[in-house]
């Protein structure tokens, strides 16, 4: 839950992010909070995440420190491990170079916070955040609302076998035709974004992008 409501703000979008891993609607305080959010969502290591998280005190600031995110990890299936819950704030090389000096104090009493709560602080910038993955993200996010039959899915794992098989050539095994192609691609990308088949998600969008199916789907 929310320690800090985010006010409305005419410099910044503000709104609120809808997620399977969080109870309630997350409230972000930027679009690139926002884009981190989707990252965030989309990470299979992440099991949970809020936003304006804890208040850390911090001397001669009044209201103290609201970090923006704090993750929460799944158990490592291969070694057990759990990593330690990830602290985050959001922000722009610009303003972090602008406001070095008032930030300075901030970020030195989250670290010292997570240090004593078995946290681990870490600041994120937008050469971080947007990237190839978070593009490949958004244009996945489209076809969440997309239903496929399941003799469709069958089909595509069909026509895709135990190889991997790059989208053109997936589309030439399932149809001849322009319009088979608008008819399958939404089922193929909606495939991707429920895990029926998987991709290299930080590598540029094209007709040669590889797909496979994924462990889980025989």
């Amino acid at each position: 839950m929310s320690v800090r409501k985010i006010p409305k703000n005419h410099l910044f979008v503000t709104g609120g992010y809808s997620s399977s891993k969080s109870k309630e609607m997350v409230p972000f305080e930027s679009l690139l909070e926002k884009d981190y959010l989707i990252l965030r969502d989309f990470d299979p290591t992440v099991e949970k995440f809020e936003t304006q998280p804890v208040r850390i005190p911090v001397p001669g600031v009044p209201k103290g420190y609201v970090p923006d995110v704090l993750s929460r990890h799944r158990r490592d299936p291969n070694t057990g491990v759990v990593r330690k819950p990830l602290l985050v704030d959001v922000k722009h090389t610009d303003d972090l170079k602008r406001n070095e000096k008032k930030y300075a104090p901030k970020f030195a009493a989250a670290h010292r916070y997570a240090e004593n709560e078995g946290l681990e602080f870490s600041i994120v910038d937008q050469t971080q955040i947007r990237t190839a993955r978070l593009a490949f993200l958004k244009f996945l996010r489209e076809f969440r609302n997309v239903s496929p039959l399941e003799a469709d899915i069958e089909r595509v794992l069909e026509c895709i076998g135990d190889r991997q098989s790059s989208l053109e050539v997936l589309l030439d095994k399932l149809t001849p035709t322009t319009e088979g192609r608008l008819y399958w691609l939404p089922i193929i990308w909606s495939m991707v974004l429920t895990g029926h088949l998987a991709t290299d998600l930080d590598q540029p969008l094209t007709n040669d992008v590889p797909l496979r199916r994924t462990e889980d789907w025989p």
